[in-house]
């Protein structure tokens, strides 16, 4: 599977979530989704645009930013996460 079709399996997993997610989902979804293309341009501009790479950054991204959510939200947000893990076949 090459990068762009990797991003659209990933992208799924948010279109998935804004049809059938609570509001605690939504949030998680949103908050996940800007780090997910900021991860997926930066990795296409640095010329770094491989499959292996989009998920790892991506971790890096959250864990970077924690501070910002409650444990509460933080819990959401991993059970996102691991949802994109399974569907980019890491989980």
């Amino acid at each position: 599977m090459d990068f762009d079709q990797q991003v659209e399996q990933l992208e799924t997993v948010f279109d998935e979530t804004v049809v059938s997610g609570n509001d605690d989902e939504l949030f998680a979804s949103g908050y996940l989704r800007g780090h997910f293309d900021l991860v997926v341009a930066q990795l296409e501009m640095s010329g770094n645009a491989d499959v292996d790479k989009i998920m790892p950054s991506l971790e890096q991204a959250v864990h970077d930013t924690r501070h910002e959510l409650s444990p509460a939200d933080q819990a959401h947000i991993k059970n996102l996460m691991d949802k994109l893990a399974a569907k980019a076949g890491r989980g």
